[in-house]
């Protein structure tokens, strides 16, 4: 059984979901139209199928065929440009859309050249973009300033150690986010993973002009150049019973290599990519226009593909649209209310089998009725659903190869727990979810087991010299 409370939003920061998620719609422009044979459209619209079910590989395949038969078709190469984008392929992005015109273009070369690093050509796209009368965009707006500003700067350098562990906070009983010591420009803090942003954001009560900042990892690991918005997180702090100054996004996790492991309470940053963790599994990752994360599973067998988006801040395991459900199996009659819904929108289910990796979950509790829609409008992209921080918290998660993969170690804990049906009511503790149980781990999570040793850096053969600075 799943339970609510009132509280402000379903993921804590709704307020600043589209700002910092990637950037808001934008119209296409008008372009240059060649006509495409069948056989060219054939695999246009199949690529535009599976990049819609997240089937980022797939689209690229398809639309690598395509492009070969319609190579100047504006509208390939504008799909084409997106999916490269999405792999966080940002030169191919930018080749395939280097004379593409209107303002849908330049804002997917101005994310690929910011993710990339080069400020000066982020600047000019995004800038060329945003003087278009019908484009509303205040990522773009934030981040063209944020370029123009940095010239000369290089995001993300990394100094210090190669690497630093950092015990995890354990703040709140409603769900286990993943929250974590920091320190931003010489002012120690707690900062919270947010997988469904892009961006750093800082607490900024009063003001919303973005900056450049240092944030510092354990007292050994600096990290330079951090491109930051700025808003006001005490809705966030209040929800979560503890002070956020930051939120920590993609942009900033892809480049710290971490490795998260909420029950052991261990926050790992590298300056250097982690080798493949034993007993673990791979998941591919996508990002929407560079952003946000999701990835492709299923839900109730291989013909049950869907597209799940990564929320570390929305604190149910899975929740899905009424597309989403039916590829799960479920009818939408056989949901039922969520006891205590303050709304009496909420209806709750089992998923039958959700597929992580090589990792199978069965009977996974989740939740009809959460904005799907108001996501997806952010987005601007097709999602079945979204993977909350109760599931993600039972896996050791490794980022890898610049973020395009995450390893997700050990699922023994999370099959027991299943099969003992530890998500549903316990003997002596609350029936659901969001409430504590006697340890203050959410039910489900029953006591923290004590994790891992802490990684150490590799070892270096005696003679060898000093590693030079990342950032040089």
């Amino acid at each position: 059984m799943l339970a609510v409370r009132r509280i402000s939003s379903f993921t804590g920061c709704a307020a600043l979901f589209a700002a910092v998620l990637g950037g808001a719609a934008c119209s296409s422009g008008p372009g240059a139209k060649t006509p495409r044979s069948d056989l060219a459209n054939g695999w246009f619209d199949r690529a535009q199928k599976d990049y819609a079910e997240a089937r980022v590989d797939e689209a690229h395949d398809d639309i690598e065929k395509a492009l070969s038969l319609a190579p100047n078709d504006v509208d390939v190469k504008t799909l084409g440009g997106r999916i490269a984008l999405a792999r966080l392929d940002y030169a191919e992005s930018v080749r395939l859309l280097r004379d593409v015109p209107g303002p849908e273009a330049q804002g997917l070369r101005g994310r690929a050249y910011w993710y990339q690093g080069d400020l000066t050509a982020a600047a000019d796209e995004l800038e060329a973009m945003l003087n278009q009368p019908e484009v509303h965009d205040d990522w773009a707006k934030a981040i063209a300033s944020l370029a123009r500003r940095g010239e000369g700067r290089t995001p993300f350098a990394l100094s210090g150690a190669l690497l630093a562990p950092v015990e995890m906070a354990h703040v709140s009983p409603v769900a286990p986010y993943l929250v974590i010591p920091i320190e931003v420009d010489g002012e120690q803090g707690l900062g919270m993973v947010q997988t469904s942003m892009a961006e750093v954001v800082v607490d900024a009560p009063g003001r919303a002009d973005p900056s450049w900042v240092s944030m510092r990892f354990g007292d050994r690991l600096e990290v330079s150049d951090v491109p930051a918005l700025a808003q006001d997180l005490s809705g966030v702090s209040k929800e979560l019973g503890a002070p956020i100054k930051a939120l920590l996004g993609m942009n900033l996790l892809r480049h710290l290599n971490v490795t998260i492991d909420y029950k052991g309470r261990q926050f790992v940053a590298r300056s250097y990519a982690a080798p493949p963790p034993p007993n673990a599994t791979r998941v591919n990752l996508f990002y929407v226009r560079g952003g946000g994360m999701f990835f492709s599973t299923s839900l109730n067998g291989p013909d049950s593909r869907a597209a799940l988006f990564v929320d570390s801040a929305f604190r149910f395991p899975i929740a899905l649209d009424e597309h989403g459900w039916g590829k799960a199996g479920i009818n939408m009659s056989d949901l039922k209310p969520v006891p205590g819904d303050p709304d009496q929108k909420l209806k709750e289910g089992i998923v039958p089998l959700l597929k992580l990796g090589t990792f199978d979950i069965p009977k996974v509790p989740g939740i009809f009725g959460a904005p799907i829609a108001d996501v997806e409008k952010g987005l601007k992209f097709d999602i079945d659903g979204i993977i909350g921080t109760p599931l993600l918290a039972e896996y050791r998660i490794t980022f890898s190869d610049g973020g395009r993969m995450m390893w997700l170690e050990d699922d023994s804990a999370l099959q027991m727990m299943m099969q003992q049906g530890a998500m549903g009511p316990a003997p002596n503790g609350p029936a659901n979810l969001a409430d504590p149980g006697d340890d203050g781990a959410p039910l489900g999570m029953p006591g923290f087991s004590p994790g891992p040793t802490l990684e150490v850096p590799p070892p270096k053969p005696a003679g060898t010299p000093k590693a030079p600075n990342p950032s040089h």
